[in-house]
């Protein structure tokens, strides 16, 4: 069997290569399948950032869509430079502190062949590419936090230095070798606590700094505008999921394919828990949008546990996931908030339960398919794992919200950088107010004739200068002028 290279701090690039002589492959041979499989993984988790962007496209009302799908590409071209830039460095240096790295990697400085910080098997430039992608995805479920009043600009400033200040740190502390919930440790497999948790405190840090949206008592206010947009994000997420599971054991052992079926198995028992509780809940009737809100709880709930538990419990981890996340309904009545698209609810709320459950249930048998780690949780009768777990929870929550509602105010201040567009353009749409000639759908220029009497004149002639985009809904029209 090939042996791992290891990291020669002589040669922090991995080889010379620049004058012909240095095969850095080399040092791989008989390896390259365990980097051949986390590329691909990593290909298939970019799937998820417009994913997340279509589900939330299809769950705004139809004038505001556009402006979803738009930051998703906007999102993971932003995160991509702040990932080169210096995000990589100050969450995997090597010679990072217990709490956030260094700039020993500053614009990908000695990223390239050497072994990677957490897998010797995998070069660092896919390690990299691979933990750039996690980052992205972590903003987009952040950005969701804006919905239909968020201005777009603000937004991808808020996002390069969330990233930055919020997400880096955190898992600096959660993967790093250095980190000290690394240390602790608390055993987080694919990023219960950076991506869910972070995310879902931040969306609702997002959330409360931005205030309620503005509702006039229209039918279509807190109702998805397109169920299909709805299904296919979350097919195009859950698919991309085997990858953001299956790819975190960082090589290509039976542990990361055990993890990938426990990602499918929760997801399907999230499901069915979401629609048990709206099969109750409505009497006998079915929701589409709530069984894909089960597979994306079931998927959050098992990503800190998908290598450390059994199938079953993988099961059940999704399975109670999705019911808690599904009785939670009148979440935001009980919070006095306007979280239209309850990321809180589904990644801040699911993430805390998977990390929790991840403390009881991790089994040691199920982590050493990897043949190096050995994980003990309550399961195995290591009980302070559960308290470790905790201390994540809170630690994460706390530092996310807290640190997000800080960044958030100060960028409300910034001349230029107001976070909410005005009322008029909330109620025409952030889709006619911040972009030119385009809808989400299929084009219907005559509606702007059904329009114009129900909007105040400035606004009217905004939207004959701006070519009448019809991505005013039907909640602005006539009350006799038929639904689009």
């Amino acid at each position: 069997m090939a042996q791992a290279p290891k990291f020669d701090p002589e040669h922090p690039w991995g080889g010379d290569s620049s004058n012909g002589l240095v095969d850095v492959n080399a040092q791989y041979a008989g390896l390259e399948y365990h980097y051949t499989y986390l590329i691909f993984c990593g290909f298939i988790v970019w799937i998820i950032i417009p994913g997340i962007g279509l589900m939330y496209g299809g769950l705004a009302r139809r004038k505001s869509s556009l402006s979803l799908l738009f930051q998703s590409l906007l999102v993971a071209s932003v995160t991509t430079f702040q990932w080169m830039f210096w995000g990589y460095s100050l969450a995997y240096s090597r010679t990072a502190n217990a709490f956030i790295g260094d700039l020993a990697n500053f614009g990908m400085m000695k990223v390239q062949a050497a072994p990677s910080p957490s897998s010797a098997v995998i070069p660092e430039i896919v390690f990299c590419l691979y933990q750039m992608l996690f980052c992205a995805c972590t903003v987009q479920i952040v950005i969701g936090g804006s919905f239909e009043r968020g201005r777009i600009v603000p937004s991808l400033v808020f996002g390069f230095f969330w990233a930055t200040i919020v997400y880096c740190p955190i898992a600096c502390w959660t993967w790093n070798s250095n980190g000290w919930l690394y240390k602790l440790p608390s055993l987080d497999f694919a990023g219960g606590g950076p991506v869910h948790i972070a995310s879902g405190w931040a969306a609702l840090a997002y959330a409360v700094v931005l205030g309620k949206r503005k509702h006039q008592g229209e039918k279509s206010h807190g109702k998805p505008h397109n169920t299909t947009l709805v299904f296919l994000g979350t097919i195009l997420i859950w698919f991309g999921w085997f990858g953001f599971n299956g790819g975190s054991a960082l090589n290509a052992s039976v542990r990361a394919m055990y993890a990938a079926f426990n990602t499918n198995t929760a997801a399907s028992f999230g499901v069915l828990g979401w629609v048990m509780v709206d099969y109750i809940r409505s009497r006998g009737r079915f929701s589409v949008v709530g069984a894909c809100e089960g597979a994306i709880a079931g998927l959050v709930g098992i990503t800190p546990a998908a290598g450390y538990v059994n199938c079953w419990f993988a099961a059940l981890i999704g399975f109670i996931t999705a019911v808690v996340c599904a009785s939670l309904q009148d979440l935001n009545e009980w919070l006095g908030i306007d979280e239209g698209l309850y990321v809180f609810k589904l990644h801040g709320i699911g993430g805390m339960i998977g990390s929790f459950l991840t403390g009881i249930f991790a089994d040691q048998a199920i982590s050493f398919l990897d043949g190096s780690s050995l994980s003990p949780g309550g399961w195995n009768g290591n009980g302070a794992q559960v308290g470790r777990q905790f201390a994540e929870i809170g630690a994460i929550s706390s530092y996310s919200f807290v640190v997000s509602c800080i960044l958030l105010l100060i960028l409300k201040y910034i001349p230029g950088m107001h976070l909410r567009v005005s009322d008029e353009a909330e109620m025409m749409g952030l889709d006619l107010d911040q972009f030119f000639d385009e809808q989400i759908g299929e084009a219907d220029w005559g509606m702007f004739s059904n329009v114009t009497n129900e909007l105040p004149a400035h606004a009217v002639d905004g939207l004959v200068s701006s070519g009448g985009s019809s991505s005013v809904e039907r909640d602005v029209a006539r009350p006799d002028t038929k639904e689009a």
